[in-house]
């Protein structure tokens, strides 16, 4: 089976994050998000993915410079130009030879479906197309999703105000395609699937869908990105061990020497956690450094960054490289990329530095 993994976006949602580096290639519990959405459709037999790829390609190129990804094949196709959703899916196809059934995933999606109850309810169907569901309380940030007795889709509503939505399903960002689906999309052209290919696959019966329960989460977002790492532990890896049993990552399960932690947190072997500073619910990557007397509450601080003496991150996100000041104070979902313009003592509240 292939796959198109969509990363072409430059992640503007997660801004400061993505000045540099590629969501895709932000890391969720110490494993890159690129990484975590091959595994998991590695696990249902998905050996090829084409990269639809746009932002930023030398940062995929040279993490993972032999084409290869948790042992599948990997192939990159960058577009020329932004080319939106169905005209990537569609470059992509074509730069790998997609000739046969395929699926499709936005990149920033990460959840525990069963694809394979989704490729066999394809085959079952006589659809061009089938996409993956998830309920959720608002649907108007989202593809709004009606469907007859049959899981044919009878309205693909993208966006929609709150009280106009046909349901509370919306767009999972998981697809299966036949190539045909895609007929309609102009070679090199930009197009929507949301807006255009959806739409008219409805009009002619063509789209079906299939609900699905449990974890979903559009990780694309600061404030989902941050939850996804928090969560990914008690949700996402379950009882085979997962990321946590990755070479760079230990899973603390006792309060080592010399600081305090508290709760389930993640913290990378090459981390450095000084005497007296605190740790609570917490993941802290690679090469961070956590100084004495400073408190880390239910928030990311991601490879090499660096939380000097008495400095409180709470809630927050500290970025690639990003140092957090002594006696500073990040609170309420705070953004701190490197390079960030911030003295000591400053206090952040809600704020992303720089925009």
């Amino acid at each position: 089976m292939q796959a198109v993994v969509l990363v072409g976006g430059m992640g503007t949602r997660l801004r400061p994050l993505t000045h540099e580096i590629p969501k895709q290639m932000l890391c969720v519990a110490g494993v890159t998000m690129l990484e975590r959405v091959v595994e998991r459709l590695a696990s249902f037999g998905v050996d090829r993915v084409v990269l639809s790829m746009g932002y930023r390609p030398d940062v995929f190129l040279e993490a993972f410079p032999a084409g290869e990804v948790s042992g599948v094949e990997i192939v990159y196709a960058v577009e020329p130009e932004p080319l939106d959703t169905a005209g990537g899916i569609r470059f992509a196809a074509d730069f790998a030879g997609l000739q046969e059934t395929f699926l499709v995933v936005n990149g920033d999606i990460l959840c525990d479906f069963d694809i394979s109850a989704l490729m066999e309810a394809h085959r079952a169907n006589p659809g061009l197309a089938t996409i993956a569901l998830i309920p959720v309380d608002d649907p108007s940030a989202f593809g709004v999703v009606a469907t007859d007795g049959d899981g044919r889709v009878e309205a693909f509503v993208e966006k929609p105000r709150r009280e106009d939505a046909p349901s509370n399903l919306i767009n999972a960002g998981i697809y299966v395609l036949e190539p045909e689906a895609l007929a309609s999309v102009e070679p090199g052209g930009r197009a929507s699937i949301e807006k255009a290919v959806f739409p008219l696959l409805v009009s002619r019966g063509q789209l079906f869908a299939l609900p699905f329960d449990g974890f979903w989460i559009d990780a694309g977002t600061v404030d989902n990105f941050r939850t996804v790492n928090l969560e990914f532990l008690s949700v996402l890896v379950r009882g085979d061990g997962g990321a946590a049993s990755a070479a760079e990552i230990d899973l603390v399960g006792a309060t080592p020497a010399g600081f305090e932690l508290v709760g389930d947190s993640l913290v990378a072997k090459s981390a450095r956690i000084d005497p007296g500073a605190r740790i609570v619910a917490s993941v802290v990557g690679p090469d961070a450094v956590i100084e004495a007397g400073s408190l880390v509450v239910k928030s990311v601080v991601m490879a090499g960054a660096t939380v000097a003496r008495y400095a409180q991150v709470l809630d927050s996100i500290v970025g690639v490289g990003g140092v957090v000041p002594p006696e500073a104070v990040l609170d309420e979902g705070s953004v701190l990329a490197k390079g960030a313009p911030i003295a000591r003592g400053d206090r952040l509240v809600a704020q992303r530095i720089p925009d």
